[in-house]
């Protein structure tokens, strides 16, 4: 008959510790079967991030930078989770349960999808350059030696002339688009006497019946145009002078009158705070306002929102004459509801109304 082997439970185990050290002594330590937590040099944190398309190059030269001044700092051994996405797409995910603990997000009005789910705090603006920690203008990018003789907004509007641009629907990077056509729009009636809405929104017609696609994202549409759809690019300044650096031959056209893009980055204060990451996430949104972030901001197309910085790369990015903000347009709960609210003019635009 065999016989069974009773089953060593970890309290059996504990009970019989401590009867060998009645027997023999030992330390209270070995007595408890306490064990030594990990140092701060072997502690390991994640930071997640939610990012626009177009910020991904420079984001991922930043990301080992910060890696390396956080391990420098505190001992503590930094991961990330990055996620890239359209803008609107970005922060619609937030908003729908993706956690990221920082977001950097094409445009305020982004940002305040965020708010109004109550992610982030409304005083979010109350930080240096009112949240901002990128800049760029809205250009046009044609195949190389501009075959087409490009010159403007207005050379948009031509017979044959094939455009590309992403839907704002779903990208940030669209209605800076959308913005500084229709902004031109009203540039140029205002140069003939009067400010007129209705000559912007026939002028965004204008260029938009030349409309090639609207892809999901300004990535994904400068895709498109590297694969060879389209003659002309309406894009970010940043996007053609990252992609001109690593030898695409395009040339980058600067329209008269264009709009000043300001690009947000904010910690997103539940997520953050759930996660027990709110130093780590405040640390990361202040790194990048640094000189050395801005600097290779600077280097991946962005103008710098540090007036330092942006004085020694200021010979690469010339000021438009007519250049103007979201202010020109009445800020972006004007541009909301005039432009893309169920029936402002882009819809109207795209409904041929």
């Amino acid at each position: 008959m065999q016989t069974m082997k009773k089953k060593r439970t970890p309290l059996y185990a504990a009970l019989m510790l401590l009867l060998v050290c009645m027997a023999v002594g030992c330390s209270n330590q070995e007595a408890q079967g306490e064990q030594k937590g990990p140092s701060a040099a072997e502690q390991s944190n994640t930071l997640v991030i939610g990012a626009y398309s177009v910020a991904k190059d420079a984001v991922g030269e930043l990301l080992p930078k910060f890696k390396e001044e956080w391990k420098a700092k505190t001992g503590q051994t930094v991961n990330f989770q990055e996620s890239y996405e359209a803008s609107g797409t970005q922060a619609r995910a937030i908003v729908g349960g993706f956690e990221a603990d920082v977001a950097l997000l094409a445009m305020e009005s982004d940002i305040d999808k965020l708010v109004k789910a109550d992610l982030v705090t409304s005083d979010w603006k109350q930080t240096p350059n009112d949240g901002m920690i990128t800049r760029s203008i809205v250009v046009l990018g044609t195949r190389d030696g501009n075959p087409l003789g490009i010159r403007d907004f207005e050379d948009l509007t031509k017979p044959g002339v094939k455009v590309l641009y992403p839907n704002p629907k779903t990208s940030g990077g669209a209605q800076w688009d959308i913005n500084a056509i229709y902004g031109a729009g009203l540039k140029l009636s205002e140069e003939k006497g009067q400010k007129d809405p209705a000559a912007a929104k026939a002028f965004l017609e204008k260029v938009h019946e030349n409309v090639e696609s609207l892809d999901k994202s300004g990535r994904s549409s400068m895709a498109a145009f590297e694969y060879g759809v389209g003659d002309v690019i309406v894009t970010y300044e940043n996007e053609l002078l990252a992609r001109i650096a690593q030898g695409v031959k395009y040339d980058i056209v600067v329209p008269k009158n264009t709009i000043l893009i300001e690009n947000p980055a904010v910690v997103v204060d539940k997520y953050a705070d759930k996660h027990g990451n709110r130093e780590l996430a405040e640390a990361f949104v202040d790194y990048l306002r640094t000189p050395e972030a801005q600097r290779i901001f600077a280097k991946h197309g962005f103008r710098s929102v540090d007036p330092n910085v942006f004085a020694e790369t200021e010979s690469t990015f010339p000021t438009p004459e007519g250049l103007f903000d979201i202010h020109y347009l009445g800020g972006w709960d004007e541009v909301r509801s005039t432009l893309y609210s169920k029936r402002g003019v882009w819809y109207q635009v795209l409904a041929g109304l």
